[in-house]
């Protein structure tokens, strides 16, 4: 009952885990570490802050045992930096302790970094067990552990940003071109930047022609398309020559046939011909005029045609 007492009195006393805007180191406990096992892993039970320090261990069980049964109880955790145990309580129940005896004890210690905490567990030798398991960790967190952690921690360095040094040999002008490839990637060069560079160009190069051959396709067509239009233009001519070359040939025909030039004296000629039965005869000679005409006709209207 004492020692039930006194661990009550240690848990009040210790201010509850809470984080604070102050720098000043401050106090808090951890949860029960058995309460799921008689094993545990420590990530799972302490909290954050990476300047705790466990300054005690808290612990209580019921033993489970035969009077005259001898069992030993280890409450330990492992060193994670070497080997062996950076904590271990051991109770020896000999032979005469009854079953069923709860014990609470507080172990203090020195104040031992997190880092040095590994597995947890308790660990019975003999014929016995341990019920209702409690393993609680008191620990003391320093905000100022990373100097970085406020400007008035110990230590503090004023965050400087860190400047790359260019290479101003390493730099070149995108707009020369080959040149300045040939400058910034050597032959062997198979960096990030050189195949950067190799991809524009060649990306360029490839607009490049596209945009030759699409000015070559618009050169042909207008080619062409000029070649037929002269096309067109003689066959047009060809064929208004060929039709003022016929009327020609058709006026010329009927003005050497028709018209017969005379000088005719002056005075009066009286009528002097008398038809015979009152009938006037055709003209033969007009007729095949007519004839000619009709036939000139009809071959300049056929070859319109033919055409």
């Amino acid at each position: 009952m004492l020692k039930k007492l006194l661990l009550s009195v240690v848990l009040v006393s210790l201010a509850p885990y809470c984080y604070s805007d102050s720098i000043s180191p401050y106090y808090g406990y951890t949860g029960n570490a058995a309460a799921n096992s008689l094993s545990w892993g420590m990530d799972s039970v302490f909290p954050d802050p990476p300047g705790l320090e466990v300054n005690a261990v808290l612990y209580n069980y019921t033993i489970q045992k035969a009077v005259n049964d001898a069992v030993t109880v280890h409450v330990q955790n492992e060193n994670a930096q070497g080997t062996g145990y950076i904590f271990r309580e051991t109770d020896e129940w000999r032979p005469g302790s009854l079953g069923g005896t709860e014990i609470n004890k507080v172990i203090g210690l020195p104040g031992i970094h997190r880092s040095y905490w590994g597995d947890g567990s308790i660990e019975v030798e003999g014929n016995g067990s341990v019920t209702d398991p409690s393993v609680i960790y008191s620990y003391r967190v320093d905000p100022c552990y990373d100097p970085q952690y406020d400007p008035n921690c110990p230590g503090y360095e004023p965050y400087v940003p860190e400047i790359p040094v260019v290479d101003l040999n390493s730099l070149y002008d995108a707009t020369d071109g080959d040149a300045n490839i040939e400058q910034a990637c050597k032959e062997g060069d198979t960096s990030a930047k050189c195949e950067s560079i190799a991809s524009d160009q060649e990306q360029a190069d490839e607009e490049e022609k596209k945009k030759q051959e699409e000015e070559e396709k618009k050169d042909s067509r207008d080619r062409l398309e000029k070649a037929l239009a002269a096309v067109d233009n003689s066959a047009l001519f060809a064929e208004s020559f060929a039709q003022a070359a016929m009327l020609d040939s058709m006026n010329a025909a009927v003005n050497m046939q028709s018209y017969t030039a005379a000088t005719i004296d002056g005075g009066a000629y009286k009528e002097t011909i008398v038809l015979d039965g009152g009938n006037l005869p055709d003209n033969k000679k007009g007729r095949r005029l007519n004839l000619q005409s009709q036939i000139l006709h009809e071959k300049m209207v056929d070859g319109q045609y033919n055409r």
